[in-house]
C-alpha cells in the first residue's frame, strides 16, 4: 500500500512512518515542517526503498493536487494538525487555519483524486484525532465512540471541527473515512514542550518542575510505537464511515505520573536525587479538563488490537531514551517555549 501521511515528520506522525516503512508500505511524507516537526525523527527510514518526502503545508490546494496526482497514494493518513492546548490558549487562529481549513483543503484534494481516479472503493481518508473533543469527565466513566462531543479548549474545538468535516465528506459525497480517536501519547522523539519531556528535561537540569493546579488531573496514556500500530491496524481493516478510540489502558494522575518519573531518573541519575524535590505546584491551565479515559472495546473487538506497552514499561523506555539521545533534544530546547506549567 502506498500511503500519504500527512505531518509525518511529527511525534506521532513519524511513528506511524516508521513503522508503515518497516511493515513494507511505501511512505509519502507531507509535512509543512514547523517547530514541532523534525526530519531527525525519520532519520532511520528516510533512504528506504519507497519513501519520499514531500515539504508542503495541507492549506496549499494547489501543492495538494500535485502531490496527489505524482505519487497517487492508495490511503491518506491524516496526522497533520496543531496539537498544544497551552499554545492554542495563547493563540487560537494557528489552530483554526491548519486543524479546521488544512483538514478541508485536505479533503477537497483527496475527493479531487479519488474521483479522478474512479472512486475505488478500496482508497481510504484515515483522519486521526483525540479524546479530548469529548470534553471531561467525573471519576467515573470513559469516552466511548458515541460520546456527545463536549470541547473545552480551542485546540479540542478545532479537532471536532475537524472530525466533523470528515463525517460530512464521507456522507455527502461518499468519500471512503475512517476516524481514530486517541488518548494522550508519549514516547521517544516527543516535542519537549510536552509534560513528559519537560519533567524528564527540567529534572535533569535541576529546575522546577511545574505542575498545573495540584496535578489531580487524570489521563490515559498511550505509548506512541502502540499508537502508531493500532493506526495502522484501523486504516487496513477499519470499516469505512466508522470510528475508534484507541486508549492506552494506563489511567494516571498527573502528579502520579511526574513522581514516576522522578523515580526513574533516581535510579538512573542518583546525583540528582530525590528529583521530586523540584516539583512545583503552580496555577491551573484555563479550562483544564480533570479526566479522560477511553474504552477500548470497539477496536479491540472489531480488530484485536490492544496495546503491548504498561505505563512503567513506557516511561522508563522513554526516559532511557532521552538519557541516550541529548543530541536530538537538545538543539530544540531553545525552541520549545516555557510554559507557566506542565499539564495534560
Amino acid at each position: 500500500m502506498k500511503i500519504l501521511v500527512t505531518g509525518g515528520a511529527g511525534f506521532i506522525g513519524s511513528a506511524v512512518v516508521r513503522h508503515a516503512v518497516r511493515a513494507g508500505h511505501e511512505v509519502v511524507n507531507l509535512d509543512a515542517l514547523t517547530y514541532a516537526a523534525n526530519l531527525a525523527n525519520v532519520a532511520q527510514v528516510s533512504n528506504a526503498p519507497g519513501y519520499a518526502l514531500e515539504k508542503a503545508d495541507i492549506r496549499d490546494r494547489a501543492r495538494l493536487d500535485d502531490i496527489f496526482a505524482r505519487h497517487r497514494p492508495d490511503a491518506v493518513l491524516h496526522l497533520a494538525a496543531e496539537s498544544h492546548v497551552d499554545r492554542s490558549i495563547d493563540g487560537p487562529a494557528a489552530f483554526i487555519e491548519t486543524n479546521i481549513s488544512g483538514t478541508y483543503t485536505l479533503l477537497e484534494a483527496a475527493r479531487a483524486y479519488w474521483v479522478a481516479e474512479g472512486s475505488p472503493e478500496t482508497f481510504r481518508f484515515h483522519h486521526v484525532s483525540t479524546d479530548e473533543v469529548f470534553g471531561s469527565l467525573g471519576a467515573e466513566g470513559q469516552f466511548t465512540e458515541t460520546t456527545p462531543y463536549d470541547p473545552r479548549s480551542p485546540y479540542s474545538a478545532s479537532k471536532a471541527a475537524s472530525d466533523h468535516l470528515v463525517r460530512a465528506w464521507g456522507e455527502t459525497y461518499g468519500l471512503p473515512v475512517i476516524l481514530t480517536n486517541c488518548s494522550n501519547n508519549y514516547g521517544p522523539f516527543h516535542f519537549p514542550e510536552k509534560l513528559i519531556p519537560v519533567v524528564i528535561l527540567n529534572a535533569l537540569h535541576g529546575r522546577p518542575i511545574p505542575v498545573y493546579g495540584a496535578g489531580e488531573n487524570v489521563r490515559d496514556w498511550l505509548y506512541v510505537e502502540d499508537h502508531a500500530d493500532a493506526l495502522l491496524t484501523v486504516l487496513e481493516n477499519g470499516k469505512v464511515g466508522r470510528s475508534y478510540n484507541i486508549g492506552g489502558e494506563n489511567e494516571a494522575r498527573n502528579i502520579d505520573l511526574v513522581r514516576t518519573i522522578c523515580r526513574l531518573l533516581d535510579e538512573r541519575r542518583p546525583d540528582g536525587a530525590p528529583h521530586d524535590r523540584l516539583i512545583t505546584f503552580v496555577t491551573d491551565r484555563p479550562g483544564h479538563d480533570l479526566r479522560y479515559a477511553i474504552d477500548p472495546t470497539r477496536i479491540r473487538e472489531e480488530l484485536g488490537w490492544r496495546p503491548s506497552v504498561t505505563l512503567e514499561e513506557g516511561l522508563a523506555k522513554t526516559v532511557d531514551w532521552y538519557l541516550a539521545n541529548e543530541d536530538w533534544w537538545r538543539p530544540l530546547l531553545d525552541v520549545a517555549q516555557e510554559r507557566r506549567g506542565t499539564g495534560a
